[in-house]
């Protein structure tokens, strides 16, 4: 072997001997476990806003409205029905009624009781209200001017305008038929001219005077004989013009007239602001509060007493008849009980 071959490889030898053998890399650290991102948030919804509250004196006003067009549409329809009736035959009966003469007024209300233009159903009620004695305890004339406070549904006026027709005169009064819309004066005021509107013969004579809830004035002084309020007083007092009533009676009276008033008696120690919003009021009150206008008792009649009635109903006087208001509930039992117990009292305007 050549001398350079043998150096070169004694070379390598030495290179090999001399050098550290190769050191393995050490692998990266494994990355840290990937967390599971968090779950996604919901997506926000949008905010839904409350169901604003009913106000419960809005919803009553509304409940309100709703009856009153509902009683206004009944009685339209009730007054178009009582104006058909007044066909031919009923026309010449009424001016037959109006033509006779009377030898006194007792025989001319019982001539108008058994008329035929009174309103169906008003007959059932003469029993228990017992119009003849009352009238004529209150001195009703066939020449007496006279004002009725409250005509309501004609009850009276329909047998009043007759007996005054041919020598008399009747003023009724009424709320303004054509007041506001949302008002139930308005309906009265209209019911009362839908009466007087049915018969131009029989009630063509008869006066009406627009009266204002909250200031009820006659405008008449010292022209009537006969001022009558029949069940009429409890609404005086609730709306607190009881005192107003009374003088404005007592002015449009002549000297010696007289103010005859029928009222749902209350118990004698009831407190009348409570019991006149069950339609009852003490015949004692009533008594001090008319004279204490200047009017003088001239009379008590108890002709409308009912001791039957218990004056303590679940819907007050108007539970019983005519108007039961309960509906068929216990109908049998207010039917047996019949009208109030009424107090009659003549109240004498005294001589200058």
């Amino acid at each position: 072997m050549s001398r350079t071959v043998l150096f070169v490889l004694a070379g390598a030898l030495t290179a090999c001997a001399g050098s550290p053998p190769p050191v393995e890399s050490a692998p990266p650290p494994a990355p840290p476990p990937t967390q599971a991102p968090p779950p996604a948030a919901p997506p926000a919804q949008p905010e839904v806003a409350a169901p604003p509250q009913a106000d419960p004196a809005e919803e009553k006003k509304k409940a309100e409205l709703a009856k009153l067009a509902e009683d206004m549409k009944a009685m339209e329809s009730k007054a178009d029905q009582e104006a058909a009736r007044f066909d031919d035959a009923l026309k010449a009966e009424v001016k037959a009624l109006l033509a006779a003469n009377h030898p006194s007024t007792g025989a001319a209300l019982r001539a108008a009781l058994k008329g035929k233009h009174r309103a169906p159903g008003n007959a059932e009620r003469d029993a228990a209200r017992h119009p003849v004695e009352t009238l004529e305890f209150f001195g009703l004339k066939q020449t007496s001017t006279v004002i009725e406070l409250g005509a309501g549904e004609g009850w009276y006026t329909e047998l009043l305008a007759p007996v005054l027709a041919k020598k008399g005169k009747l003023i009724v009064t009424a709320y303004d038929p054509n007041g506001p819309a949302d008002s139930r004066n308005t309906l009265y005021g209209k019911r009362v001219r839908r009466m007087l509107d049915k018969s131009p013969d029989l009630f063509g004579k008869v006066e009406v005077t627009v009266i204002d809830r909250e200031n009820p004035k006659l405008g008449i002084e010292g022209k009537v004989d006969l001022v009558i309020a029949i069940r009429e007083a409890h609404g005086w007092h609730r709306s607190g013009k009881f005192d107003t009533y009374v003088a404005e009676a007592f002015k449009a009276l002549k000297p010696g007239g007289v103010f005859g008033i029928v009222q749902h008696r209350a118990k004698p120690d009831a407190n009348p602001d409570e019991s006149a919003k069950q339609g009852y009021l003490p015949e004692a009150w009533v008594i001090q509060k008319v004279e204490s206008a200047g009017f003088k008792l001239g009379g008590k009649s108890e002709v409308n007493a009912n001791p039957k009635d218990t004056k303590d109903y679940p819907e007050g006087v108007w539970t019983l008849p005519p108007n039961f208001r309960l509906g068929d509930k216990d109908r049998a039992r207010y039917a047996a009980i019949g009208e109030s117990d009424r107090m009659t009292l003549k109240f004498v305007k005294p001589a200058r």
